[in-house]
């Protein structure tokens, strides 16, 4: 973009194009992909050259900056885009950290130079966002083989932990070897976090690529209900919809893991969760969150299209159909599955407003840049080709072909955590494979626990020794503890027996008295 609009310009001019360039990085990544009014599948459409609420306002013109930018990747049209000052995100969302700019120009310029020659190399930098209850642990899952295979290194959390001390704000010491300068260089972080920009940018390089995932609020709140059933919010809740019906008169958002019951996304990216008093106020945040999710992230997938999610998302990092093959990790039972109403779908719709107003805008802008990037006739091919691999992989692995309630899984080290109502299914896999096909299948299967201990070990192989003796210390003596309780039983019954007849006598005697 910078030598084209150099050979187009004096030089004298240069120097400001380039300041221009730079402190408008959320908008060069928005153009990147966009152009003009693009139809989704849903029938939703969106303006491409402004940033408007979700309510169809127009951002207040004090409040934007305008970039022009004269070149799209393919040389087809003058984009003019709007966006969110930075102060006036940060005065919207105080707890919002930006940084001027976090990739250096050089980097998207030959992004875009090869989008135009059709030429790319493949990303193994990469920061993904995992949002709870949206196939983000099979997107997890593709990460750490791909990882695994290219022998990349994980920022994994400290003392093999799953999480990175989720739901705090994430820091750059939950990761493993930052504080000990044990590893100099991370090329993937994917575990759960709660986001924070410039701490992230600690740990990983400038050219990392961003992304994360999106689930429709309405189906995703019948999954939280059903997973975190025991938190404080829905405990005392028989059913989702007497939740909703209750219209959060008993919600106390300070509660602990009361988060998970309202605007999730939002919590996850970072922002506050709470809800808007006005539809004023909700136009508000909802245009500043969008604003700051594309000044951070290169990509937002949908969960519902889940392989035309996949397909994108390989065509970004310049990966394979192969490197983005998997099977449905930590997925539900169709048992424990409820469906909703008309009424309490438009209920959760308001419940979770901000995590609605997302979804809506993310939902546009994924099928926009399909369209700019790809177009549907390619896309349609190649989740075609991504389902018919995933068929024959599933034959070739998988003991019956599908996964398996986890009563039903024979090896206990594949067998998926279990939590609040949900049934999460596993696999069994098919016995005679030969080597190669074994380790890939079980790879494609592993759950995310084994799978984050796994990798663990691999890295640190003396920190994880020390933590697993550690563990089986406090298991034995934990366990020792146990059995001294279990052989005083009979003891404990005589005593009581003893104490029960001692009453029983006072008893008597007080009575004769």
């Amino acid at each position: 973009i910078f030598l084209f609009l150099r050979n187009k310009t004096k030089p004298s001019d240069h120097q400001s194009i380039m300041k221009n360039f730079n402190a408008n990085q959320a908008a060069f990544r928005r153009f990147q992909w966009s152009g003009g009014k693009e139809e989704g599948l849903n029938g939703v459409s969106e303006p491409a050259r402004r940033l408007t609420s979700t309510s169809g306002r127009i951002l207040n013109p004090k409040l934007v900056i305008k970039v022009d930018i004269a070149h799209d990747p393919k040389g087809e049209s003058v984009i003019d885009r709007e966006v969110p000052k930075k102060a006036h995100l940060q005065k919207v969302f105080p707890e919002l950290q930006l940084s001027g700019q976090r990739h250096d120009t050089k980097q998207m310029s030959s992004f875009l130079a090869s989008v135009r020659n059709g030429t790319c190399q493949p990303t193994n930098h990469v920061v993904f966002l995992k949002t709870h209850k949206t196939a983000s642990s099979t997107i997890l899952n593709i990460l750490y083989r791909y990882g695994d295979t290219h022998n990349l290194t994980f920022a994994l959390p400290v003392n093999m932990h799953s999480q990175l001390y989720y739901p705090n704000f994430f820091m750059s010491h939950f990761v493993e070897g930052m504080k000990s300068h044990r590893v100099t260089k991370f090329h993937i972080i994917c575990n759960h976090m709660r986001f924070r920009g410039p701490e992230v940018r600690k740990v990983m390089p400038l050219d990392t690529f961003y992304f994360s995932i999106l689930r429709n609020p309405v189906s995703m709140m019948e999954s939280l209900f059903t997973y975190y059933k025991s938190i404080p919010a829905f405990r005392n809740f028989k059913t989702l919809q007497d939740f909703l019906l209750d219209n959060g008169h008993s919600y106390n958002i300070t509660a602990p893991s009361n988060h998970y019951a309202r605007n999730i996304l939002t919590f996850d990216f970072g922002f506050n969760n709470s809800a808007p008093q006005s539809e004023e106020e909700l136009d508000k945040r909802a245009v500043a969150l969008i604003s700051a999710l594309e000044r951070e992230f290169h990509l937002i997938l949908i969960s519902e299209y889940f392989d035309e999610s996949m397909v994108l998302l390989r065509h970004a990092l310049c990966w394979t159909l192969e490197d983005v093959m998997s099977f449905r990790l930590n997925s539900r039972s169709d048992k424990s599955r409820k469906s909703l109403s008309a009424e309490m779908i438009e209920q959760v719709k308001k419940w979770s407003s901000l995590d609605w107003r997302l979804y809506q805008h993310f939902n546009t802008s994924f099928w926009r840049r399909i369209d700019t990037s790809l177009g549907r006739a390619k896309l349609q091919e190649e989740v075609k080709l991504l389902r018919a691999r995933r068929a024959v992989l599933e034959q070739t692995c998988l003991l019956g072909g599908k996964a398996v309630d986890p009563v039903q899984v024979r090896d206990l080290s594949l067998k998926p955590f279990q939590y609040g109502q949900a049934v999460i299914q596993g696999y069994n896999l098919r016995p005679g494979l030969d080597n190669n096909t074994h380790q890939l299948c079980q790879r494609l299967i592993t759950p995310e626990l084994q799978y984050t201990m796994a990798l663990y070990k691999k890295q640190f192989p003396d920190l994880a020794a020390k933590i697993t003796a550690k563990i089986a210390i406090n298991a034995a003596k934990k366990n020792m503890h146990h059995k001294a309780r279990k052989a005083d039983v009979p003891q404990l019954a005589k005593d009581n027996r003893d104490v029960k007849g001692k009453a029983n006598l006072a008893k008597e005697k007080q009575k004769k008295i």
